[in-house]
């Protein structure tokens, strides 16, 4: 089987075996005259609206059980906690990925867009879309949930006692960053060809990493990850200390989002390497 483009040693390349679809435009107007675009931003609006209404309900609802019951080991626990927001984006992602990708998270689309998998107008319009859905599903589960929805934090993220800035932010650096190269590694065009025979769903590493990161930063943030999971919550709970710690969680995941595509785009699949290969061998271009 080909491999992917290597540059030789007379400076060509060999032949692949899959088609990198080509770079998105920094800003393409056509888009805007589009439906699939509207539906795309709608999709990301609900699929995040979705996303915070479950997950948002999970965490107030476990606070409960252990506070009304008396027992710390009592409800879904944190485990629990990680499951639903793990699951939901499996499920949220698989619905959405043929409409607009399956974004659900400004830090994902962050990433996409440095790598230049979606435009510019594309990616300010989900990560307004993801930002609205998720204060209208944190909007539902405090409609729902009044009498329990302040008493027990709003869902909101905040850093814990006893951790530094630092500590939070590198949390969210570092967690973000293997939810973003999970991304990019199940939605790989070479990964997709080479692993043909092997039936490969994305949602579902998409979907184990959130719950692999919320497992091991839930002490420590609360795990955010997702700058639109923030937003909303801090927006419906609105209490000083949720606001004050809002900046960590959009500066950390769109680091952490950052560092993935380079790493993926410029070290994984070498692509100065191959615009370095490309121009030796069209030096007259």
């Amino acid at each position: 089987m080909a491999k992917d483009v290597e540059v030789a040693e007379r400076g060509s390349f060999s032949a692949k075996d899959y088609q990198d679809p080509p770079p998105a435009p920094l800003f393409d107007s056509v888009e805007l005259t589009k439906w699939s675009f509207y539906r795309a931003v709608i999709a990301e609006f609900i699929a995040t609206l979705l996303f915070l209404y479950i997950t948002v309900l999970t965490v107030i609802g476990y606070k409960s059980q252990i506070d009304l019951g008396g027992d710390a080991c009592g409800g879904v626990g944190i485990l629990g906690i990680a499951w639903a927001f793990g699951g939901m984006i499996f499920i949220l992602v698989y619905c959405t990925a043929g409409i607009s990708g399956g974004h659900i998270n400004p830090a994902v689309t962050f990433g996409l867009f440095l790598a230049r998998k979606v435009s510019l107008v594309r990616a300010v319009m989900y990560i307004v879309a993801q930002s609205l859905g998720a204060i209208a599903g944190v909007g539902l589960v405090k409609a729902f949930q009044k009498s329990y929805y302040t008493k027990y934090g709003g869902g909101a993220n905040e850093l814990a006692d006893g951790y530094s800035t630092g500590v939070g932010l590198a949390a969210e650096i570092i967690g973000t960053f293997v939810l973003v190269y999970t991304v990019f590694s199940a939605t790989d065009p070479k990964r997709s060809a080479r692993d043909s025979h092997v039936p490969v769903l994305a949602p579902l590493p998409i979907g184990f990493a959130v719950f692999m990161v919320h497992l091991a930063t839930i002490p420590i943030t609360g795990t955010g990850i997702n700058p639109a999971r923030s937003l909303g919550a801090a927006v419906i709970y609105d209490k000083k200390k949720a606001w004050d710690d809002q900046w960590i969680f959009w500066v950390g995941p769109f680091i952490g989002a950052a560092i993935a595509a380079f790493y993926h785009q410029f070290i994984l699949r070498a692509g100065a390497v191959k615009a370095l290969g490309s121009f030796r061998s069209n030096p007259h271009n």
